[in-house]
């Protein structure tokens, strides 16, 4: 297998280190949305799809009004997924499958891009987005990236754990992709584990909003950590999961690498490494 790391979609925030912890404060933070795409015997797999194409000439229709004020997108199609799967050398078409960790617009944003794929996802998250509780969990979903009608695959987690977590083993058509549910964020929001023939890459998705949240003594810019307890939809399932997956990588970081999907850091490491 081989790994390509993508940022699909880069977010500009006011606030400067109290949101992404790099020096100075007077200017706009960086986040990113870290995808992946996965070469594999089975044709390319595309694990998140970041913000799409439409947000390019129509974000305030595709991301909302506040989001876009709040966050101010890069409305670049170099950022797209479709662009920079064809300057990999690939057909955007030949994307069979799509691994989420959650349906928010930031990370399904772009299944319009690829509408013959198929869609893995836990399937409480797909539950949340067709019958929310509340009209807080129906506003966090963006309608309109769905009206295409994607061919959902949802699963539970019924197979073997893995490193402790409850995991779904077998998605169709998928080899060596687990979804690992980390609820919290939202009620079926998932992690994706890939087995890399060298060690284990998990995505945790936005199971943790910063790479120091991961360390010992976890830590986070006090204006990205407010927005985080903000979002949460089950406040003790998502401190309870930063807290295993903390144990994980103490007690198997030379075995799995995780990262936070909006942590540019984390991303620019994981890129480097991979193109070495």
């Amino acid at each position: 297998m081989r790994i390509h790391h993508l940022n699909c979609g880069t977010m500009r925030p006011i606030g400067g280190k109290l949101v992404d912890g790099k020096p100075g404060l007077f200017r706009r933070a960086e986040l990113i949305c870290h995808c992946l795409l996965l070469e594999t015997d089975n044709g390319l797999v595309l694990i998140e799809t970041g913000v799409g194409t439409p947000t390019v000439t129509r974000p305030v229709e595709w991301l909302g009004a506040g989001f876009v004020r709040l966050v101010h997108p890069d409305s670049d199609d170099d950022l797209s997924a479709t662009t920079q799967i064809r300057k990999l050398g690939f057909d955007p078409a030949d994307v069979r499958d799509i691994v989420l960790t959650h349906l928010d617009l930031d990370h399904a944003g772009g299944l319009v891009d690829f509408p013959q794929a198929r869609v893995h996802v836990h399937a409480r998250e797909l539950q949340a987005l067709e019958k929310p509780i509340d009209r807080k969990e129906a506003s966090r979903y963006r309608k309109v990236q769905f009206d295409h009608g994607p061919v959902w695959r949802p699963y539970r987690a019924d197979g073997e754990p893995w490193f402790g977590f409850d995991a779904v083993r077998e998605l169709e058509g998928v080899p060596d992709v687990l979804l690992i549910p980390l609820a919290g964020h939202t009620r079926g929001h998932a992690g994706i584990a890939i087995d890399t023939g060298d060690g284990w890459l998990l995505n945790a998705g936005d199971a943790v909003f910063h790479g120091g949240e991961l360390e010992q003594k976890p830590h986070i810019p006090a204006a990205l950590g407010f927005f985080e307890s903000y979002m949460q939809t089950e406040k003790t399932a998502r401190l309870d999961n930063q807290r295993r997956l903390r144990e994980l990588v103490s007690n198997n970081g030379a075995e799995v690498t995780v990262f936070a999907a909006h942590d540019a850091t984390a991303f620019e490491r994981l890129s480097q490494r991979s193109r070495l």
